[in-house]
């Protein structure tokens, strides 16, 4: 029997766009460079719906309430990172905020459940990906973002 590790975590991400922007929190190396983005969201605890873990999020780490727009799509990310094996299965929705109290944010700064601050802000695709710019995480989200096989996006059109 093999000792790989076993543990798979169970994400809800929320895509939330804002002039054609997508909002997502920076990702940062043990060395405190930003190496990528991703959506805000988290994990969906034991018992709970992935839509009811998402509001609890959004909730807890930003104040904010949302409302689901659309989804789940599913994405199950296998990763490394920083020599540590990561498996997720990850459900992403389009969602809005209720109120308008992020509107003219550029950054949104906000603290984990575990204590650690981070900061979010909107972020345009072609920002992303490239040679010098973060990554977008979870890898295979930009595919289905603009749709596998050059099909319209999962989600609609992209505002």
């Amino acid at each position: 029997m093999s000792s790989l590790r076993s543990n798979i975590n169970v994400k809800a991400l929320g895509l939330h766009w804002r002039d054609g922007r997508l909002l997502a929190a920076e990702v940062r190396d043990s060395h405190g460079r930003v190496v990528g983005v991703r959506p805000l969201g988290g994990t969906v605890e034991f018992g709970e719906s992935s839509q009811s873990a998402l509001r609890r999020e959004f909730l807890e780490e930003l104040g904010a309430e949302i409302e689901v727009l659309s989804g789940p799509q599913v994405i199950e990310n296998i990763y490394v990172f920083e020599g540590e094996n990561g498996h997720e299965i990850m459900f992403i929705f389009e969602i809005g905020f209720v109120s308008d109290d992020y509107r003219n944010h550029e950054t949104i700064s906000f603290n984990e459940s575990d204590g650690t601050s981070g900061i979010a802000r909107w972020y345009a695709l072609d920002e992303l990906d490239r040679p010098g710019l973060p990554g977008l995480y979870p890898k295979g989200l930009r595919a289905l973002l603009k749709g596998s096989s050059q099909s319209a996006s999962a989600f609609g059109a992209i505002r």
